[in-house]
């Protein structure tokens, strides 16, 4: 093997491992995400519906659709005023009101044979210490949830599946920028994760370290047979 034909084994191999990674970077997470409204702008919420007790008047939203981690989701869609929201539902001593924007996202985002309902915002009137997940259940039944607590449905959507994997190039930021929704001030924190933590989380990837492992070994045989066998001519 002449040192020209160990240079073009070594780049045919970086050239596949890079087509591999860019391949596993393109996959994203099909799931709900959970946000705060801010001013006049969304902020991905640092911690879960669940555990979450909003304030009275404060406004959050849910959004449906695949991206690949927080950094790319995709923000609710619509008006998101307390006032406008809440207007018809008074306040009431012993209780707190709740703004919700739910935004069942798109079609190009929908689980396979299902079609997603149009986005709706409620004003959720709940006891003081309710967390963001009660208040949920009080406007949008039926909820699901997942065995470790991740929601997986809003109104009964979808109707299967639960923070699944999906293949192919994540549509969050595309399509928060197409809504007009997306800019630098409201650039969603790293905070909350989708589905159970995986390489998806930012992290190289096992097979990442593996594909490297193996051009190093094989472009250093490579080199090493050119070396042993000596220059042939030109090559």
């Amino acid at each position: 093997m002449t040192r020209r034909s160990a240079a073009l084994v070594l780049a045919t191999l970086l050239l596949t491992l890079t087509g591999t990674v860019q391949s596993a970077e393109a996959a994203g997470y099909r799931y709900w995400s959970f946000w705060d409204r801010a001013g006049d702008h969304w902020t991905y919420a640092t911690q879960g519906p669940s555990t979450a007790r909003p304030a009275d008047g404060d406004v959050q939203g849910f959004r449906f659709a695949v991206s690949a981690d927080s950094q790319d989701a995709s923000r609710p869609r619509g008006a998101a005023s307390f006032a406008a929201i809440c207007a018809k539902t008074p306040a009431r001593d012993g209780t707190k009101r709740l703004a919700l924007v739910i935004d069942f996202g798109t079609a190009a985002d929908a689980p396979s044979g299902e079609a997603p309902p149009s986005p709706r915002t409620a004003c959720a009137r709940v006891s003081p210490d309710a967390t963001t997940a009660e208040a949920l259940a009080a406007v949008a039944k039926p909820l699901r949830y997942d065995t470790n607590a991740l929601l997986c449905a809003i109104a009964g959507y979808p109707r299967t599946g639960c923070g699944e994997q999906v293949s192919g190039p994540a549509s969050g930021q595309a399509s928060g920028q197409a809504s007009g929704q997306a800019s630098d001030k409201d650039e969603p924190t790293s905070a909350a994760k989708p589905g159970p933590e995986t390489e998806a989380d930012g992290g190289p990837s096992v097979g990442l370290y593996a594909g490297a492992a193996a051009v190093a070994v094989l472009g250093a045989a490579a080199v090493w047979q050119a070396r042993r066998r000596g220059p042939r001519g030109n090559g």
